[in-house]
């Protein structure tokens, strides 16, 4: 999508603080960040949601999380919270899949 934030980051048109490259995913920090560590990995291919990739993609939904875990041991935690916000009103301001990667931090119950 030539409009994408997060398809300039992964194809270098745009910087980003990468921590993690696969064949299939990229990770980089949030500038928002919610947390010490604040996270997010984007499959290399574009889907607008997490629902959208699993249809397509199910495999590529499980690198997601299994780069998420590689992040947060390579950050030092063995405690995070990974999360998908799907649509607008569930807080998705990016409409690329991507799924945050957050620790550092103790975290609540229900989040905000």
């Amino acid at each position: 999508m030539e409009d994408c934030l997060f398809c300039k980051i992964v194809a270098g048109e745009i910087p980003g603080d990468m921590v993690h490259v696969t064949e299939h995913t990229v990770a980089f920090r949030d500038l928002n960040s919610q947390a010490p560590t604040h996270v997010l990995v984007v499959p290399r291919d574009h889907y607008t949601n997490a629902a959208e990739l699993a249809a397509a993609d199910p495999a590529a939904l499980a690198e997601l999380v299994t780069t998420a875990a590689a992040v947060a041991t390579a950050e030092g935690y063995d405690d995070y919270r990974l999360v998908f916000n799907t649509g607008a009103e569930a807080g998705q301001s990016v409409f690329h899949t991507h799924l945050h990667v957050l620790a550092g931090r103790p975290m609540t119950w229900p989040p905000g």
